[in-house]
């Protein structure tokens, strides 16, 4: 027996969340959460080849690890996920079992979406081609439905102190690493996605709105694979913007500076509506929403120029979508990372992954100064660490994070 948080279905306690959780967050913690401690059967390595059980080190907890608690992630998902399920995706873990190359104690993190390869099915055409985030086949073969670890029946998850994994979701972790920089690997990978779908042209103006995790990481991905000539982050905390600025930041603003900042390099003209957000007429070339709420994704769309794109990195939130009709936006979705991406090549010429590119990055002074930061908790204090989550920037952390072996 292990013990792990475990994912329930109740539909009272979920409704409260969404009624309430974003005004009080703090019932997300407390009755309303449909999460609880429990002593589940420990995951089992399928019996299928390349499957084995990792060891929980650390687990970050994630923006869409809060939605989910709140209520406010869409009922689109519920058709790719299986209850009872143990959280976590942001996983760094020891090996139990020897996985083919890989030797019993082996350090790894874990690429957790559940693609062809560890369903054991033919594979579909985006897992062909290494567009792996991509996979249609996340509700078939041997496994329960889920998206990923961390949203399936069977797998366990990082929020627990056992798993299972497939071969091909395990990257070795380098020694120099340590854990906290290691349990970011998985979102550089997202970020790295992140800046590479957003097609950034030499000379592109782009603006990252939103500087927890996702836009921290997403502004060093955008420094360091793309020739964005300037990167503009809008940033609520102290803690934040001096990562922003090590990421390679070319200005910080405040959120309620942010229009007349861009407004100011870019010569573009604000209106004002009525009763409505005021936006631009000419902007940023490029926009990230990296919160995934309303009031972010609005301030994205409407700082950028007409024809730009904005990608959408964090979980949307409806938002009035007024300005790509008028403005002729391109609107972009990424998700998760891929084995495979086509602008990414190493010394030899190989295509490489986002993983790839990620442990790379781990190593980074700004990746450094996130680890420095992150906060660890036991299971037993899983309401502290919720609490603290949706709080943490302005409690000076970037990450929090479970210690499923440790007791305090």
């Amino acid at each position: 027996m292990t013990v792990a948080l475990e994912m329930f279905r109740s539909v009272p306690r979920t409704l409260a969340g969404k009624a309430m959780g974003s005004r009080m967050p703090g019932i997300l913690s407390g009755f309303a959460a449909p999460l609880r401690v429990a002593s589940p059967e420990a995951p089992k390595a399928t019996g299928k080849p390349g499957w084995a059980r990792l060891r929980t080190r650390l687990s970050g907890i994630c923006g869409s690890d809060l939605g989910m608690l709140s209520g406010r992630t869409s009922l689109y998902f519920s058709a790719v996920v299986s209850l009872p399920f143990t959280p976590g995706h942001e996983v760094v873990a020891d090996l139990v079992d020897d996985c083919e190359d890989l030797p019993a104690g082996t350090r790894v993190v874990v690429d957790p979406v559940l693609t062809c390869a560890a369903r054991g099915v033919e594979s579909c055409e985006a897992c062909a081609v290494g567009a792996t985030n991509r996979c249609s086949r996340i509700t078939v073969g041997h496994l329960s439905p889920g998206l990923q670890t961390g949203f399936c029946a069977d797998t366990g998850g990082g929020w627990g102190q056992q798993l299972v994994a497939h071969r091909s979701q395990l990257h070795p972790v380098p020694d120099a690493l340590t854990d906290e920089q290691a349990v970011l690997v998985e979102p550089i990978a997202c970020a790295v996605h992140t800046a590479l779908r957003a097609g950034v042209q030499p000379g592109d103006r782009v603006l990252v709105s939103g500087a927890g995790a996702v836009g921290l990481l997403a502004t060093l991905a955008l420094r360091e694979l793309t020739p964005a000539a300037e990167v503009l982050v809008v940033a609520k905390h102290p803690l934040q913007k001096e990562i922003a600025r090590l990421a390679g930041a070319t200005d910080v603003v405040a959120p309620s500076e942010v229009l007349r900042r861009v407004r100011r390099s870019t010569g573009a003209f604000q209106l004002r509506p009525e009763f409505s957000r005021p936006y631009l007429l000419g902007g940023v070339d490029v926009a990230i929403d990296a919160v995934g709420s309303a009031a972010s994704l609005e301030t994205a769309m409407g700082a950028t120029r007409a024809g730009g794109r904005v990608v959408v990195s964090g979980m949307p939130a409806p938002a009035n979508l007024s300005a790509l009709w008028f403005r002729e936006l391109e609107l972009v979705g990424t998700y998760a990372s891929a084995r495979t991406e086509a602008s990414l090549t190493g010394p030899d010429g190989a295509e490489r992954g986002s993983f790839d590119a990620a442990v790379d990055l781990a190593a980074h002074e700004a990746v450094a100064a996130m680890a420095d930061s992150v906060a660890r908790y036991p299971l037993h204090r899983w309401r502290e660490a919720i609490d603290h989550a949706h709080s943490a920037g302005r409690l000076g952390t970037v990450k929090v994070a479970f210690s499923p072996g440790s007791r305090s």
